[in-house]
């Protein structure tokens, strides 16, 4: 008798904009075009992705997918981290970083093709003072805004880009002392961006050229900019030319760390943390298997 492959699909019903209740039919719909057995599960506080994902990978699933934003697929990725199940990303957050880094559609009915049309492929992920970070996680202004953007009621695009121009006048640039690479190297710093895949969200490329395969991070330390030059730096970050800018200083390691002159907010993939003013990060190789789109950047 023929096993059909099961699927939990882990929906946040908050992520994004409103949600729409179209989602479930269309995920049903596909399920049965693709011969999945699929489950939906709606999450109810932060951390029950980590717990639905778990227990799919007790129930032996073959593939969980995270049907959110950046921190859905956060959670998602810390159940299934070291399991053989696979972690599929249907997008219907603000910024979608990982998503568009591995090619997937923004139009959610496009999205689900995946289910039929995918390859597996083990990436890297990253380890911050001990806690995962699968797409690009920050240290500085970034994490600053992350904080205060956590307790917006209207999230996307607009909103905070709204919010960056509110608080970039006041935020001090930071001291950092970074030993990485057999070096050690004191530097000032508006962020610090650890990145494992290309892009914050959004299409904001803060490392261009960075893979989730090549067991490395991309470590992009960023000056503060004159205000007058910040939309041109904006427009380079936008159109994935950053590494050209002398603002930007971007390094390859395999692992760091990093102590500040004063505790400084950060954030894991997008969502904020409590401040701290030392940081041990290191790359985990392949530690997680993910479903990716055929034409995707990223080939095994």
């Amino acid at each position: 008798m023929t096993r059909f492959k099961s699927a939990l699909f882990i929906v946040n019903k908050y992520s994004g904009g409103e949600y729409r209740p179209d989602v479930e039919g269309r995920i049903i719909e596909q399920c049965k075009r693709s011969s999945l057995e699929g489950t939906i599960e709606f999450t109810q506080r932060r951390g029950h992705a980590i717990e639905l994902a778990q227990y799919a990978v007790k129930q032996k699933a073959d593939f969980v997918f995270a049907v959110g934003g950046d921190g859905t697929v956060n959670e998602v990725a810390q159940g299934l981290f070291g399991s053989d199940v696979a972690l599929g990303i249907l997008p219907k957050g603000s910024g979608n970083g990982l998503a568009r880094h591995i090619g997937m559609p923004m139009s959610f009915k496009k999205s689900l093709e995946i289910l039929q049309h995918h390859k597996e492929q083990r990436i890297d992920t990253i380890l911050v003072n001990g806690k995962l970070s699968v797409n690009v996680s920050g240290i500085g202004f970034d994490g600053h805004i992350a904080s205060l953007f956590a307790n917006k009621g209207k999230r996307g695009l607009a909103g905070y880009a709204k919010l960056v121009l509110k608080e970039f006048l006041n935020f001090r640039p930071f001291e950092a002392n970074v030993e990485m690479n057999g070096k050690t190297i004191q530097c000032k710093s508006f962020i610090i961006a650890l990145a494992n895949s290309s892009q914050f969200g959004n299409n904001a490329r803060v490392a261009p050229q960075a893979s989730i395969c090549d067991q490395l991070m991309d470590v992009c330390f960023i000056k503060k900019i004159p205000i007058a030059q910040a939309a041109a730096f904006a427009g380079k970050m936008f159109l994935g030319n950053l590494a050209h800018s002398r603002f930007v200083e971007i390094v390859k390691t395999d692992r760091l760390s990093i102590h500040l002159d004063r505790a400084i907010p950060y954030h894991i993939d997008g969502e904020a943390m409590p401040s701290v003013d030392s940081f041990r990060v290191v790359i985990q190789p392949a530690s997680l298997k993910v479903l990716l789109p055929f034409r995707s950047r990223e080939s095994p």
